[in-house]
């Protein structure tokens, strides 16, 4: 099933839920969204310049708060999302230590690299982790969580949640990689910014599996796993846990004559 939703600007918009828990439950659909940057988006009406109608298709969606994880300068440089009444906005910059992707040479493996780059962002981000699963906890949804690609700080967000709502490493694994199928268009953007350039480094875009997948057992061998790490490090208690799953997961069904079954 694809969960991508088509935007001009927008190449890795897509929809966090649809995934299948290890008790049988669903994670909710239209609950929690996952994107490149909505600083790309533009409120003006169509026909000038938002010809496709980005904007009110965004807005057809229902978000009610965003949650933008880059660096300050990345939201001066580039936008934010448009103001609107209906959106709370919040600023979480989860990444510390600035890296240049783009500028590493072929001799960087992409699995390993980045799967330590993931490590010191858990490390460093942690007062904005917090604030940020409160804010899933408490504030107003539905919810899209973005960076500039959508893909390395969106993918270990993306992928705590979903750990703390019991879907299996193997399908956030699985999720993460998905953004492949926006690495073409990712690409394109850069080309376009850096006209007769190419990237130094060949994995630029790309989002394997291998690197979730190494994330993942790099939080199990210090914290056990990765729920271990939100209880330890963040300060997720099971209350706070059973608050997320009961917000994002499908309601257990009743059956008659049996106990309760998932949807």
């Amino acid at each position: 099933m694809s969960r991508h939703v088509p935007f001009r600007r927008l190449h890795n918009f897509r929809d966090a839920g649809g995934h299948r828990t290890s008790d049988g439950r669903t994670v909710r659909l239209r609950t929690l969204w996952r994107s490149d940057s909505l600083g790309k988006l533009s409120a003006d009406p169509p026909g000038s310049a938002d010809p496709d109608g980005d904007w009110q298709r965004f807005l057809s969606l229902g978000v009610r708060t965003v949650i933008d994880l880059r660096y300050p300068r990345e939201v001066e440089e580039k936008g934010r999302v448009p103001a609107h009444p209906s959106l709370t906005y919040l600023n979480l910059s989860v990444e510390h230590r600035p890296y240049d992707q783009e500028a590493q040479g072929p001799e960087v493996e992409i699995g390993p690299y980045l799967a330590e780059r993931f490590l010191e962002v858990a490390e460093d981000g942690v007062g904005e982790l917090r604030t940020l699963l409160t804010t899933l906890r408490t504030g107003e949804g539905p919810f899209v969580v973005h960076c500039a690609a959508g893909k390395d700080r969106t993918g270990l967000v993306t992928a705590l949640v979903l750990a703390l709502l019991d879907v299996p490493e193997d399908r956030i694994v699985d999720d993460f990689a998905r953004t492949g199928l926006a690495t073409g268009r990712l690409l394109a953007d850069w080309r376009a910014e850096h006209p007769g350039r190419e990237p130094c480094w060949p994995g630029y875009g790309r989002a394997p599996g291998e690197v979730m997948a190494r994330f993942l057992a790099g939080l199990s061998r210090r914290y056990g796993s990765a729920r271990g790490y939100a209880e330890q490090r963040l300060g997720v208690t099971e209350e706070h846990r059973a608050a997320l799953r009961s917000r994002f997961l499908e309601p257990v069904q009743l059956v008659a004559g049996a106990g309760p079954k998932a949807p």
